[in-house]
Parts: structure tokens; sequence; C-alpha cells
């Protein structure tokens, strides 16, 4: 019995020596195996193996740094329906200086903020012009319009078709108050008017340059379309720069505003403004194929509407500035205003201008087209010297001339 009991014992301890020996040698090969391993992977992107230990370790340090930073986040998102309080930029619907996203409620009050802001500004304009009916006797004719308060002592800004003929004027401020109103001149080239009215301590408007303004940026029109006073519409700046011939007894209508803001009748004469409530235009044209009112609307920049009422108030009428040259079809491969004639003892022959010459800057800004240097020229004022950059004969060379008062074109109505 304890024969059998000793031979047993030895069989299984037999065993058990060969399994651990067995499994020794796996893990050794498992452990040769993986070192081969991270040899292998360590050569191919030429890192020691210890830097790829670290790499991985690394790699795991920063997904639980990620991780964690998500949870954070996701704890100080807003509750639904809850806006982000102090955004006041319109660029777009995403905050980039906090990386929060602006609810729609949020952007609903910064433009009701800023129209609430603009509005005191934007006056309704009511006047009374004489027209002679189809027997030849005169009669009053009512009509409406819009306009923007310039100055905090009443001078006013408009349109010359809404109150350039006007023999009666009535203004309605924001508050309902109404005054009536004087014309202190009107520009027809321009479509610029100024009138003014008898108060003081008016919320005057803020202007700023179209030059500052990209076209696909936020533009609301503000004014009286058929006299539904403080009426808003809002669209986007459609384009720049657009120029439309109105009529043969007047300059075209150079460097407008495009926009898709409904502008109906009643809208001329009042603010195209923009994100910041400032105004980038005077709205004062529709263009609708079909007769409807709604269409393509268009303002006069802000550049010229100043600058043109400014002149008014100075001088009771816009003196709109002048060089003498004739204008020509460009063939060249330069890009510029080709001068076909030079008009004599006027500003261009002075400054040395000549047949064959290409403006291909006035100002310091590039002009391509005739209708482009036209709206540089309105930008500036009679006595203004202006630096000429002219291509002539394969070389440039700059000029410089000074600005006259147009002896040619009437100004005024």
């Amino acid at each position: 019995m304890n024969k059998f009991d000793t031979g047993d014992d030895s069989g299984v301890k037999s065993f058990f020596v060969k399994g651990c020996i067995i499994i020794a040698v796996a893990v050794v090969f498992l452990f040769i195996g993986s070192m081969f391993t991270i040899g292998m992977v360590s050569v191919i992107n030429r890192v020691s193996p210890s830097d790829l230990l670290k790499g991985k370790k690394a790699e795991q340090q920063e997904q639980q740094t990620q991780k964690e930073k998500v949870q954070e986040s996701e704890k100080e998102k807003p509750a639904q329906g809850e806006s982000v309080q102090g955004n006041t930029e319109l660029p777009g619907l995403e905050e980039k200086k906090v990386g929060r996203v602006v609810t729609l409620e949020g952007f609903d009050d910064a433009i009701s903020s800023v129209v609430e802001e603009a509005k005191p500004s934007v006056v309704n304009i009511r006047v009374k012009i004489k027209q002679k009916d189809v027997f030849g006797d005169e009669q009053l004719i009512e009509g409406l319009g819009s306009g923007v308060i310039y100055t905090e002592d009443g001078y006013i800004i408009t349109n010359n078709h809404v109150a350039g003929e006007a023999v009666e004027l009535l203004v309605t401020l924001y508050d309902g108050s109404q005054y009536p109103a004087e014309l202190v001149g009107a520009d027809k080239n321009t479509d610029v008017a100024v009138i003014k009215i008898n108060a003081e301590n008016l919320k005057a408007a803020r202007f700023t340059s179209i030059e500052n303004a990209k076209v696909g940026e936020i533009a609301i029109a503000i004014g009286s379309p058929f006299g539904l006073n403080q009426t808003v519409t809002m669209g986007v700046i459609s384009a720049k720069g657009r120029d439309i011939a109105v009529s043969s007894d007047t300059l075209p209508m150079v460097d407008l505003i495009q926009t898709d803001a409904a502008i109906n009748q009643g809208n001329s004469g009042g603010p195209l403004i923009n994100s910041a409530g400032q105004v980038i235009g005077i709205n004062n044209l529709i263009y609708s194929p079909s007769g409807a009112n709604a269409g393509i609307g268009f303002a006069i920049p802000s550049d010229t509407a100043v600058n043109i009422a400014g002149q008014i108030i100075k001088y009771g009428k816009a003196r709109l500035p002048f060089i003498g040259i004739e204008m020509g079809e460009n063939k060249t491969d330069i890009a510029g205003v080709y001068i076909q004639g030079v008009m004599k003892r006027y500003p261009a022959e002075e400054a040395g201008l000549k047949e064959g010459d290409i403006i291909v800057e006035f100002g310091g800004t590039e002009v391509k087209t005739p209708y482009e240097l036209l709206a540089q020229i309105l930008r500036h004022n009679v006595g203004d010297v202006i630096q000429l950059r002219v291509y002539r004969e394969g070389s440039y060379l700059m000029l410089s001339i000074e600005l006259i008062e147009s002896p040619v074109i009437e100004n005024t109505k």
C-alpha cells in the first residue's frame, strides 16, 4: 500500500514540474516576441523603444485630459432655451472668444438692441409738391419719404427725389412729435438733399465708411414704406460699387450699395445700417422688373452722402469736383481709366495729363472704370489736391491735381 502511494506521488510531481517548465518557456517566448515587435515598430518609426513606450503613455494621458475637458464643458453649457449673456457681436452664430454658441434668442436680442438704438435717428417726411395736371393747372400733390438725423441741431439727410421739389415739408420724429422743415439744398446728380427743422438735442445717427463694410454682412433698412413709420427690414449687403444710369440729364448713380433688405416706396431717404447700428448708406432706389414695389434695393454710400450733405450745409448746394478730361474705352492691357481727351485750361491739363494716359489710381485708390473714377471724385471736395498714378508709354508716374467746381454740370434743382 505504501509502495503504491509512493509511486503515484512521484508521477504527479513529475507532471507538475513539466507543466511549470512549459509555462516558463511560453512566457520567455512571449517576452522575446514582444521585444521583437517593439523593436520592429521603433525601427519603422525611427524612435527608440523607450521613447515609443513613453509616447503610448502620453497618448493615454492626453486622451484622459480631453475626456475631462469635454465633461467640464458639458457642465458649463447653458440649459435648453437659456441665452448666452453679454454677447453683442454678430459675426456669426459662434462666439469665438469663449467658444460658446449664441442661441437664436441671443441673436434676436442683439438685432433688436441695434434697431432700438438707431430708430430715434430716423424720421418720417411728408411733402407737398406742385404739379400740373393734364389741363395745365397747378395742384399740390402729397408724397412721403424718410430721412436720417445728421446733427443734433436739426439737419436731416434725405433724397433729392423726396424733398428737392417740395413746397411744404413736415417731419415726424420717433416720439411722434412733428416739425415743419425747410429745404437747405438738394443735388439731383447724387440724389442727396438736406432739410432743417427747428429742434435741439436730437439723436444724431452714427455714420461709418462703406469701405468698412463687406459683402454678405447684415444690412438693416429703417423707414416709412407706404407711410408706416419706423418699419424695419433686414437682409445683407448683396454687392458694392453698383452703377446705374437714371436719366440722360444727370450723372449716373455710382458706387451704390445693393441689398436684399426690403425697400419700398417711402423708404427713400432712410438709413441702411450695419450690425453695429452705424449708417452705411441712404436708401434711394428700387429695381423691380415686375413693377412690384419689393425688388432689389440700392443705397447711396455713406461716404458720398455725408460729403455732399456737408457741402449743402456749408454752401447751400453741392459743389461737385471736376478735373476736365474726356474718358474713352480702354483697349489696352493696363487696367485703368483711358483718357481720350484733355480740356484746355482745366486741372487735368495743368497737372500734365495727356491724351492716351491711363489713370490707375486716384488718391491712392485703384480705379478701373470711368464710374469708379467718378465715385472717387465725388468723395472729395473742391480745392482738394489729389495724387494720381498714371500709366504712360510703358512707365508709371505720379501727378498732383487740384479739384475745381464743375462749370458744366447743373448741380442743384
